[in-house]
């Protein structure tokens, strides 16, 4: 897909892997619109894509995707430009180290990794419909190997031991199942919904919720990690290769499809969260 005055817009672009993907496009002449927490850093991302891309056009959107109330200002503010949406890019995330609650008092690994894809895409929905051929594509991770299925009777870890990865695990299956059921729905189209896992990448993923421990963890495992570059190589493929145009359900790695664990299929599972996540977030 050229992406040559197509419009995308990215979450969690500030950093990491992100970053690494919104400078790319921005190099294939892509409109951006970069959602961002922080406006600082969110307009040092503008500056460094803008030196780099003079005639890059590119529009912060502030708020915290913690918040469903946020989430609705932003997408409704991207709606108001009456511009065309071509590529989705659901990329921010967190990993805490202990049970932290949203805004919305709800655990908030479940509600950024998980539910703040599924609202932004819902109201973001109809437009992509409408500028067809477009993409979805979100950052999941093998994490979701780190559990053997949803945890339905408690997803939001209240009475279960709160393990860190385990958590993380559990929000990256959400991630997948939730891919496969959209792209059932959107199948005929032209919106193709793919999710990727970009490896073991060095970014801030994991210093949110504690500097310390953040850090330790980080130096540990640094020799094993990707950077941010070659973890956004895979996002980066999804979101613009002719190859993958018409693919669409799938869990990439490396620029491959890739095969998910047995309950990262589960089609049952994907319905039920689905309907869960429609509840959650009062769209039902």
């Amino acid at each position: 897909m050229s992406m040559l005055n197509k419009v995308c817009l990215i979450t969690g672009a500030t950093s990491g892997i992100g970053r690494e993907t919104a400078l790319a496009l921005a190099e294939q002449g892509a409109e951006l619109f970069i959602v961002c927490r922080n406006a600082q850093k969110g307009e040092a991302v503008l500056a460094e894509i803008t030196s780099q891309n003079p005639d890059c056009k590119i529009t912060l959107l502030l708020g915290d995707l913690a918040c469903q109330a946020d989430i609705h200002r932003i997408a409704q503010q991207f709606l108001e430009t009456g511009k065309p949406l071509h590529l989705l890019m659901n990329n921010a995330g967190v990993v805490n180290t202990h049970r932290k609650l949203s805004r919305d008092g709800i655990e908030e690994t479940f509600a950024v990794n998980h539910l703040a894809y599924f609202l932004m895409t819902e109201l973001l929905r109809e437009r992509l419909v409408e500028s067809a051929p477009a993409r979805i594509v979100s950052v999941a991770s093998e994490a979701h190997s780190f559990v053997k299925g949803l945890q339905f009777d408690d997803l939001e870890y209240e009475s279960t031991p709160y393990k860190t990865f385990k958590v993380y695990g559990h929000s990256k299956l959400c991630n997948i199942l939730w891919t496969r059921r959209l792209a059932k729905q959107l199948q005929g189209t032209g919106v193709t919904v793919n999710c990727v896992h970009p490896g073991a990448v060095s970014t801030g993923l994991g210093h949110q919720d504690h500097a310390v421990i953040g850090k330790i963890v980080g130096l540990l495992l640094k020799p094993f990690f990707r950077s941010p570059a070659q973890g956004a190589k895979t996002s980066i493929y999804v979101a613009t290769s002719p190859n993958v145009e018409n693919i669409t359900g799938e869990y990439f790695s490396d620029s491959k499809i890739k095969r998910v664990k047995p309950w990262a299929k589960d089609d049952e599972a994907a319905e039920r969260l689905w309907k869960i996540s429609e509840e959650y977030l009062k769209l039902a």
